[in-house]
């Protein structure tokens, strides 16, 4: 397995792991009203466990098993996957921050810019691995 392809993995578990957690938290909450302030979780809870978890699993794996080039460089350039694995986690550090100092959305807005960045450049990198199988050589 690739080394962009584990670090996409590895990291959407750690999201998996923040956002369980969070989401934990919250149902604990909701039974217990404990403390009305963890309902600020709730929107990182959802960017944990779907861009985070979901979606950076999703580019691992589409990484991973993406028709190869039959001549090297194997997966093509893959500058622009890891560009994208940076600019995604950036993102998500971003809103984070926002998210904790309470911020009013700026570092969100940013945040989302770079995660826009992210699918594009990863877009960018699959775009010519994507093809038709009768365009495939079987090896």
């Amino acid at each position: 397995m690739p080394k962009i392809s584990i670090w996409f993995i590895r990291t959407s578990l750690i999201y998996l792991l923040l956002g369980f957690s969070a989401g934990g938290l919250l149902l604990f909450q909701k039974g217990v009203n404990l403390e009305p302030g963890i309902w600020l979780l709730l929107p990182l809870h959802i960017e944990w466990m779907f861009i985070g978890w979901i979606f950076q699993l999703a580019m691992g794996v589409a990484f991973w098993i993406l028709p190869r080039f039959p001549k090297p460089p194997i997966r093509g350039k893959e500058t622009s996957a890891i560009l994208s694995y940076f600019l995604l986690n950036t993102g998500m550090l971003l809103i984070f921050v926002d998210n904790l100092l309470q911020l009013n959305g700026i570092l969100s807005f940013f945040g989302r810019i770079s995660e826009a960045l992210a699918v594009l450049c990863f877009a960018i990198h699959a775009w010519p691995r994507v093809r038709a199988f009768s365009d495939q050589q079987l090896a």
